[in-house]
């Protein structure tokens, strides 16, 4: 079932959101540092596939011309204004000392050098993007996904009127994202376990402190939430320029320790 005044953005957002999802997953530096896909595991294009899925469903919520679809859409892009920069910023405060934007090079050079990472430049970093990750996959505080009250959802508010299978890719591409998000924030400052190659008992053992890491963020993520009550509106901008300003103090420290 769709809207009758739905188009071709509310058709399409739902694969395009998915997809990139799916390209991200498959290309970033999860269990080894020699990805399928080198040219996709850039920080630039992650970010961007990542922009590219929150605007096509911004867009859906738009084209089905309701109240609560341009609601969340406007909220959501707001949003999506100070967390993809702070993305940016977070991962290139790592990348400066390796000298390339590839998050497999970064993962190698933190795996291989520990003092690339636990640094101050580092731990203001890992603040930022943990802050961004939570507001890019629409968790608590800055969204609740097990909300419809008007007046405090943005992703639901977007996909309130997608059923059956779109509502299930939505979905999908969804708990997907955050699960990027996490392996990221796990690599990248837990480098340790990231095969280096393609051999089979290397990338076993990858996946299974990978599972690891991924059930040690998850579960600081639900108990979080359980003692974090949800963010009046008007103060997630707050929260989000606070860790734009953690990501770009993280970008100067690490130059300057360069």
């Amino acid at each position: 079932m769709i809207p009758a005044d739905a188009g071709m953005f509310f058709t399409a957002a739902p694969v395009v959101l998915m997809a990139t999802s799916v390209l991200v997953a498959g290309a970033a530096p999860y269990l080894s540092t020699a990805g399928p896909l080198p040219g996709v595991a850039d920080l630039v294009v992650v970010v961007g596939l990542l922009l590219l899925g929150t605007v096509a469903l911004a867009l859906a919520g738009l084209d089905t011309g309701t109240a609560f679809g341009g609601m969340g859409a406007s909220r959501e892009m707001t949003i999506a204004a100070l967390v993809e920069p702070t993305l940016l910023l977070a991962v290139f405060a790592l990348s400066t000392r390796v000298g390339a934007t590839d998050l497999g090079a970064i993962v190698a050079a933190g795996a291989t050098d520990p003092a690339r990472v636990f640094t101050p430049a580092g731990a203001l970093a890992a603040a930022a993007l943990a802050i961004a990750t939570l507001a890019e996959a629409g968790r608590l505080p800055v969204d609740n996904p097990a909300t419809h009250l008007e007046l405090t959802m943005v992703h639901e508010a977007m996909v309130l009127e997608y059923a059956g299978r779109d509502l299930a890719l939505v979905e999908w591409a969804a708990s997907m994202r955050l699960t990027i998000l996490l392996g990221l924030l796990a690599n990248l400052f837990i480098p340790w376990g990231v095969a280096s190659g393609a051999q089979p008992a290397a990338l076993v053992l990858a996946a299974g402190v990978f599972v690891v890491k991924l059930a040690a963020l998850g579960g600081l993520v639900a108990a979080g939430e359980v003692f974090v009550a949800k963010l009046r509106l008007f103060r997630v901008p707050e929260l989000l320029a606070g860790s734009f300003v953690l990501g770009l103090l993280a970008v100067i420290a690490s130059s300057v320790l360069a």
